[in-house]
């Protein structure tokens, strides 16, 4: 009797750890993807470690990367259109000329990232941090900025302190 609750108690912790292993999981072959041909569109890589990862002119059409790590990535010339990127980390990430058309940035962290000439064209940009971002000739036609922080900010007019 001992030997099956046992067995019974393995099986339920290999049975938890499965299943919180797929809650969080993203897909190894969209990783192997990106890195190998710079392209991954529909692809989920949400909740993946992409600190410093060379991601320029990647095309990231409609993937998931929810609550990924992109500090420091280099997403210049980048496509994560119709992406979501809602609670990424984006700190000091260089999204410079990035076309994040009608993209999901909510909660998204954008701490003195280089958005320098971004397209946020119709993004949800709602409770995003900005602070010390550099703004300068971004596109944010019908982005949704409700809640977003825009503490010392850099625009073509100067450092933007209004949002502090």
């Amino acid at each position: 009797m001992k030997k099956l609750s046992m067995l019974v108690v393995h099986i339920c912790l290999l049975s938890m750890v499965g299943l919180s292993w797929q809650v969080g999981a993203y897909d190894e072959g969209h990783l192997g993807q990106i890195n190998a041909i710079g392209r991954c569109p529909s692809c989920d890589l949400s909740n993946s470690n992409l600190t410093g990862a060379i991601l320029k002119r990647a095309n990231l059409y409609e993937a998931n990367l929810s609550g990924a790590n992109l500090s420091g990535a280099k997403l210049s010339e980048a496509y994560p259109t119709f992406a979501n990127l809602s609670g990424a980390n984006l700190t000091k990430a260089d999204l410079s000329h990035a076309n994040l058309t009608e993209a999901n940035l909510y909660e998204a962290n954008l701490t003195k990232a280089d958005l320098t000439g971004a397209d946020f064209d119709g993004t949800n940009l709602r409770d995003a941090n900005l602070t010390g971002a550099n703004l300068t000739e971004v596109d944010l036609t019908k982005a949704n900025l409700k809640g977003a922080k825009f503490c010392r900010t850099q625009t073509p007019w100067g450092e933007d302190n209004s949002g502090c």
